[in-house]
Parts: structure tokens; C-alpha cells; sequence
């Protein structure tokens, strides 16, 4: 590769992360919020926030990776023909195979990382996001015992004067009355949740313990240096945890174990995804060829894009598209499964030809008049709109 190949790449490639990192973040945030309530209701800190809501990133990223580069190679197309580069390169007789050399080796590179993400990483980040919740939710004490409030479940009272930075609980009184033959009322200064394979605990520290038989007139009073109070009953079992099929490794999808409960509702589902899975990768390199077959032909300054641009969108929305009906349909009709290889198959394969013999596509000529005539309509509208308001 030479100098004018290492200054496409790294131009590409730049872009390229520059869109992947915006979109990605800002697609982030907004499926962060959703998990807000992990802070807001539930007592967790902001580091256990982002921890959680940060594993949806692999997925984001493998969703916005070949959109990101569709945009990074249109931009680096653009800039190279509004600075006249295409036209001189192909004047000093450079063949396309050459100019799209750099951008295949990006496309490359972004396959790579599309395939990691969704052999390896996607369904690893996933599980751990499942597990993590999980274990999140099912923390009774920790999430619903607030500061100040009485937190009664199952005839167990609970009431806490604070909670430490450290989420160590201070002033506890519990008010136990589950047992019928007795109750007893607990007073501690500190306490603090221990999850262990044996159960869920409160341990105590420094208080007195206030126990009451029924049929007798007087309770009977202790104190303690550190007791351990038996959550247990009243914090939901962790039950197992049943993965989706977006969620298990492509091993586990290709031979699922026989008494896989989900397996044996949704066989379908398993083909599917693991057809999606292998297919992701090919799609960078689908919108890569089908951007420079639409933009990659040396043109004058005269010449617009804009309308290219606009028909590689389609394209490759229409592409996506044919994967994700492929993947619906394939659920429950195998056949239908063969649709996202047929789609880039074509796409690839027109792509190819159309940039071998350095055609210029563009949509015919009736429609850039039609689509002309409703931009410059819309322009008058809004002038006069705006003039009108001034």
C-alpha cells in the first residue's frame, strides 16, 4: 500500500471511529436511562450503573459498525472528489481496484471486529448483564430499605436511620413477627448484608434483642457485640437463570443441550440466530462495495453526488432490510434463511462489476428531475415562510 493507499486508510478508518464512537454513545445513553430507576429506587451507585448498562455496548457497536463505515467511506469519497483527487488519480491512469484498495482493507478490518463482537463478545457482555441484573434485583434489602422508612414484608419489619457511602447500613430496627409462637424486636447501630452460598444475612453489630414468647408475661432482653440475622425467606431465590438465544455462544446454538427447555419451544430461533451471527460480518463489506460502487467513479465538480448518496442509502437499506426478514422469517420457515446470503451475494456481486468497469449510477433521470423539483419547491416554501414571518 502505497502513500496514497496509507492516506485513504487512515482517513477512512479515522472517520470511521469518529462516527462509531458518536452514535454509539449517544445510542447508549439512551438505553441507559431506562435503567435509571438502578440509582433513582434502587440504591445503587453510579459505577454499578455504567458497569450494567455499559455491556449493551458490543451490541450497539456490532448494529452501528457498517452504518458507521458507510458513512466514513462516503465522506472520504466526497472530500476526495470535491478536491479533485478522483479525477487526477484516474487521469494518471490509477484503476479503481487501486483507489478501493484502502477502503476494502478498512472493511476488513471492521468485518473483524463485527465478527468478534458477535461469535464472542456480544453474547458474553449479554449473559453478564443478565447475571448482573439478576443479582441486582433480587437484593431485597439493599434496594428497598430506604433511609427513614419502615420496609415491611411477610410480617418482618425492617427500618434503617441511614446508609454509609460504603452501603453499610446504620440504626437498624428489626421488628420480627413471622413465627406466631414468638417475636422479636432487634436495636443495632450497624449492619451490613452478607450473600453467601449458605443464604442472605444481615450481620449486626452492637445492639440488644428484645424476644417475647407467646403465653408469657415478661420478654426476655440480650445484647450482642455482632449477630447474624437470617435473610433468606425473605429475599427472592435466585432462580436459574435462563439465557435467550442472544445469549449463548455459537456452540451452544449449534448443539444445544437435549433438555434445553427454550430449545424445545423455539427450535427455530436457534437456526436463526446463529445464521444472523454469521452473516453480520459479510454486511461491512456489502455497504463498503455498494457506497464505492455508488460513489467511487471519478466525476467533475459538476457533477453531484448527492443523488448516488441518496440511492446507496436505499440500497443498503434495502439489503438490511432482506437480512432482517430473512432472520424473522427463518424462525419458523428454514428457507427463508438462504434470503440474507442471496441479498449480499447480489449486492457484492453487482457491486464488484459496477466498480471493475468504473460505471457511474445514478438513479434515472426522471427521478432526479422529480426529487429536484420537490427540493427546490420546498426551498421557495421556506423563503417565503420566512420572509412572511419577518
Amino acid at each position: 500500500m502505497g502513500s496514497i493507499g496509507r492516506y485513504i486508510f487512515r482517513t477512512t478508518f479515522g472517520a470511521f471511529l469518529v462516527v462509531l464512537i458518536s452514535v454509539t454513545t449517544l445510542m447508549w445513553i439512551t438505553q441507559a436511562m431506562r435503567n435509571i430507576d438502578l440509582i433513582t429506587n434502587q440504591g445503587q451507585t453510579l459505577l454499578v450503573f455504567i458497569g450494567i448498562t455499559g455491556l449493551i455496548i458490543p451490541l450497539l457497536v456490532m448494529l452501528i459498525a457498517p452504518i458507521a463505515l458507510m458513512i466514513a467511506v462516503a465522506y472520504v469519497l466526497n472530500k476526495l472528489g470535491n478536491d479533485s483527487e478522483l479525477i487526477v488519480m484516474n487521469a494518471a491512469g490509477m484503476p479503481p481496484w487501486r483507489i478501493f484498495r484502502p477502503f476494502l482493507a478498512v472493511g476488513i478490518v471492521v468485518s473483524l471486529l463485527v465478527a468478534a463482537i458477535a461469535m464472542y463478545l456480544s453474547p458474553k457482555c449479554l449473559r453478564e448483564l443478565r447475571r448482573w441484573a439478576t443479582d441486582v434485583r433480587a437484593e431485597v434489602v439493599t434496594n428497598n430499605v430506604q433511609p427513614g422508612r419502615f420496609f415491611a414484608i411477610d410480617g418482618l419489619t425492617l427500618h434503617i436511620r441511614n446508609r454509609a457511602p460504603n452501603g453499610q447500613l446504620l440504626g437498624v430496627m428489626i421488628d420480627d413477627r413471622r413465627d406466631p409462637k414468638e417475636r422479636i424486636t432487634i436495636l443495632a447501630e450497624k449492619g451490613n448484608i452478607l450473600n453467601n452460598e449458605r443464604g442472605v444475612f444481615l450481620v449486626l453489630e452492637k445492639g440488644t434483642a428484645q424476644r417475647h414468647v407467646a403465653g408469657q408475661r415478661d420478654p426476655d432482653f440480650f445484647a450482642f457485640r455482632e449477630d447474624a440475622f437470617d435473610l433468606s425467606r425473605v429475599t427472592p431465590a435466585m432462580s436459574f437463570v435462563r439465557y435467550s438465544v442472544q445469549e449463548r455462544f455459537p456452540w451452544e446454538l449449534l448443539n444445544p443441550p437435549a433438555d434445553d427447555t427454550l430449545f424445545k419451544e423455539q427450535p427455530g430461533q436457534f437456526s436463526a440466530e446463529i445464521h444472523s451471527r454469521i452473516v453480520a460480518p459479510f454486511y461491512p463489506l456489502a455497504f463498503l462495495v455498494i457506497t464505492f460502487a455508488y460513489l467511487g467513479a471519478p466525476r467533475t465538480t459538476r457533477q453531484s453526488r448527492a443523488m448516488s448518496f441518496v440511492g446507496a442509502i436505499l440500497a443498503v437499506s434495502v439489503l438490511r432490510g432482506f437480512g432482517f426478514v430473512g432472520t424473522l422469517a427463518g424462525s419458523h420457515e428454514p428457507l427463508a434463511l438462504v434470503v440474507p446470503y442471496v441479498a449480499l451475494a447480489a449486492a457484492m456481486t453487482l457491486g464488484m462489476w459496477g466498480i471493475a468497469r468504473g460505471v457511474i449510477i445514478e438513479p434515472p433521470a426522471f427521478v432526479s428531475k422529480l426529487v429536484n423539483t420537490v427540493v427546490e419547491g420546498m426551498a421557495r416554501r421556506t423563503a417565503a415562510a420566512t420572509g412572511a414571518a419577518r
